[in-house]
């Protein structure tokens, strides 16, 4: 058998498993909690774990984790079912639920019981945050820790048949309250929730935590390959003790990606639900909302979201993609399959002065103007009267300016050459018609030259039409606490005086088009049942002249939102002072003394790390990634800060491994020597590896190289880039740039 390669990480897995025989066949699962409507984010989980089924002969299953009865619905089930069957995805008969499962997680939890690993434990819940301890201070057993079996095993017994109030007492597991990972430390079961379940009714008033109910679960179902996000990560281990506590064999094991975050995008589904309830959006299908419902809506393909989860890849470096490239995928999609037809959204009227008011014929119009061979077309009415765009007109164009002007000459779209010849306007000012010559014989190319081209639809033919025109939802590119705030308030502009020809009427109402010079538009699938003609835009054009071109007097404004630059902080004698006794720039001192907390963790860090190299890591490192939390609240102290600032500094480690290293540690907490040398086992940095893949990117780029060779020094970075894509964050940039740099010279000698 010719051996693979596989495309990432985690398919390296299952190669290997698959090899050795450690696994014969693979089942994967997704499991949604029921509690919201699926989004871009949860595309990507469903791409690789229901294509790792489909790829390697396995199954996926699908299994909705509804152990919390206040927050899930048979609403959300429907909904995650109907976008995954969108996406392509069939389960067949694998559908689960993890309340099915509720007796015998009950049965097993009885069994840590009577193995003395579990016990009832009556401290409220704000009692059992504080005996957890933090992440320097170790925890202090509860009270109850030590009750006998028996008397356990009566309580929970007792909690099940309802005999105690919400709150009352919780099922613990009895593990290590000193253990460094804090989800080891006695970690909660059950509560007792008196609420009625969607689908178990009130049979149960305990409902288990996510991590008792997951891998178990998991275990339940003989999942081979659990795939998670890497918030996740922390989790295994008390994913892999229960496992091992309860002695299941065979069992599953838990792997971790980075999960798909998209700027200007939030995919927290409680943030989510409150745009809904808060009226923000229309809906959890708004075509604004990530939500893969609104996605649909709005029109983009399912074709398209799986070749974005494909370009995005599966790593364990956390990112945040362009919102572009989804754009790209989705034209690169409906370029191929988008039929043409002409739309003109904020219509101007023209007459054809020369034209006989009686003149009415039929052009055949092609759908694929620019595919040769490729058949389709229809019949577009042409008159006296027509609608241009009111943009496609300025009464004093700017230079470079190819459309219609007083004297210009321009030709409509599969019709004839007209010349702008007078301008009509009305009491206010306002352009309101352009009388225009028509050149009868320049559809078969006589006639004079035309400076640009433009669409255009028949007055008197075209059919109304209710265009939406959408945007980024939110105008931060890292919508924070704050994202309500920042929502954009030109996501939506919805125009109701266009005007679109009449073909798209006898058109199946699923066609997705591309509107001539405007984007990719299809027709509204809730708006439709009720026989309105309403368009949304799915992604608009690249134009490079409507987003070089100023301003014109005819344009109509548009919205825009004024973000406020920031005030520099007041700086008092005493902070000058400070700021020049640590050593530190301007602006950097003036941000850490403008943030109290900042201040005091640099201060509590600068003993293990030399002053500029930690402010300028403060400030533009950790203070992001951070997000609006109190630095002294992160999982890690400011000396362990100080000290990977160190290894920076002392040359110990790269830039690259301690920004990575520094995400981990906000999200997980660890130690970052530890972290630094698991990153170092796990960088790439073998010269023999790395030359044979610059080598590879050189052939795929000689036009890089020459430029290189002809002076352009700065594409050795390019190269380095290209190289870190490649492996997906996993080579060395050191040790990159130096092969780089020297294959670079071997080709230029």
């Amino acid at each position: 058998m010719t051996e693979r390669r596989a495309r990432d990480f985690i398919r390296a897995i299952v190669d290997e498993d698959l090899r050795t025989g450690r696994r014969s066949r693979i089942i994967t699962r997704f499991p949604p909690e029921p509690n919201g409507f699926p989004h871009i984010g949860h595309a990507k989980s469903i791409t690789l774990n229901f294509g790792l089924a489909m790829e390697y002969g396995g199954t996926c299953h699908l299994r909705f984790d509804d152990t919390n009865p206040a927050t899930e619905d048979l609403t959300y089930v429907e909904a995650i079912k109907r976008d995954l069957a969108w996406l392509g995805y069939d389960w067949g008969e694998n559908e689960f639920y993890a309340s099915d499962y509720f007796e015998t997680l009950y049965t097993w939890a009885c069994k840590l019981i009577s193995l003395g690993l579990a016990y009832v434990d009556d401290l409220s819940e704000e009692e059992i945050r504080a005996y957890r301890g933090t992440v320097t201070v170790p925890g202090r057993p509860s009270p109850y820790r030590d009750r006998s079996v028996e008397e356990n095993l009566d309580l929970f017994a007792r909690m099940r048949a309802g005999k105690f109030g919400d709150g009352t007492c919780v099922l613990r597991a009895k593990i290590d309250m000193a253990h460094t990972n804090m989800k080891m430390r006695d970690p909660l079961m059950y509560r007792i929730r008196h609420a009625h379940h969607y689908r178990q009714g009130d049979a149960w008033c305990i409902y288990p935590f996510y991590d008792w109910a997951h891998g178990q679960s998991d275990a339940i179902e003989g999942i081979t390959h659990s795939i998670c996000t890497l918030e996740f990560t922390t989790n295994r281990v008390l994913y892999d003790w229960y496992l091992d506590a309860l002695a299941i064999n065979p069992r599953p094991y838990q792997y971790e990606f980075a999960r798909l975050n998209l700027g200007h995008t939030i995919t927290s589904k409680r943030k989510l639900l409150r745009l809904v309830q808060e009226g923000h959006v229309s809906g959890w299908d708004d075509p604004r909302m990530p939500t893969l419902a609104g996605i649909r809506r709005r029109g983009v393909t399912p074709a398209a979201i799986r070749a974005f989860c494909e370009a995005v890849g599966t790593t364990k470096v956390d990112s945040v993609s362009d919102p572009d490239l989804l754009d790209h995928h989705v034209r690169d999609e409906l370029n191929r399959k988008a039929p043409r037809v002409m739309c003109v959204l904020d219509p101007l009227e023209i007459t054809l002065t020369n034209c006989p008011a009686d003149h009415k014929e039929w052009l055949d119009a092609p759908y694929w103007p620019h595919d040769i061979g490729r058949e389709g077309t229809r019949k577009v009415p042409f008159s006296r009267s027509l609608l241009v765009e009111r943009s496609d007109f300025a009464e004093r164009p700017p230079k470079g300016f190819r459309r219609l002007s007083p004297g210009a000459i321009v030709r409509l779209r599969h019709a004839y050459v007209i010349r702008c010849d007078a301008v009509v306007k009305n009491a206010d000012g306002r352009v309101q018609k352009l009388l225009c010559t028509w050149f009868p014989n320049s559809r078969d190319g006589d006639g004079p030259k035309a400076r640009g081209t433009i669409h255009w639809v028949d007055t008197q033919a075209a059919l109304p039409v209710v265009v939406r025109l959408y945007e980024r939802l939110f105008v931060a590119a890292h919508p924070d606490q704050n994202f309500v705030s920042q929502l954009n308030p030109a996501s939506e502009v919805v125009l109701t005086n266009s005007r679109i020809e009449p073909s798209v009427a006898i058109d199946a109402p699923k066609t997705r088009y591309q509107f001539t010079r405007l984007g990719y538009f299809w027709r509204d699938p809730v708006s439709a049942a009720d026989g309105t003609l309403v368009f949304n835009r799915i992604a608009a054009l690249r134009d490079g002249w409507t987003r070089s071109a100023p301003k014109l007097e005819t344009e109509p404004p548009k919205r825009r939102v004024a973000i406020p630059p920031l005030p520099a902080p007041q700086l008092s004698a005493v902070d000058q002072r400070w700021i020049a006794a640590q050593g530190l720039t301007d602006t950097i001192g003036r941000a850490l003394v403008g943030a109290p907390e900042a201040k005091a963790f640099f201060e509590a860090a600068v003993a293990h790390a030399p002053a500029q190299p930690l402010g300028s890591w403060i400030v533009n490192r950790l203070l992001p990634l951070a997000k609006g939390s109190r630095l002294d609240a992160l999982p890690f102290s400011a000396e362990a800060f100080g000290r990977l600032v160190n290894r920076v500094a002392s040359k110990a480690a790269s830039s690259h491994q301690a920004r990575e290293v520094l995400a981990t540690m906000v999200r997980t907490g660890g130690d970052p020597d530890a972290l630094l040398l698991a990153k170092k086992a796990s960088t790439l940095d073998d010269a023999a590896t790395l030359r044979a893949i610059v080598g590879k990117l050189m052939d795929k780029y000689p036009d890089k190289v020459r430029a290189y060779r002809a002076g352009k020094r700065g594409l050795a970075g390019f190269f380095v880039g290209q190289v870190l894509k490649a492996t997906h964050g996993a080579a060395s940039p050191s040790a990159t740039r130096v092969i780089v740099e020297e294959q670079l010279h071997q080709q230029t000698s």
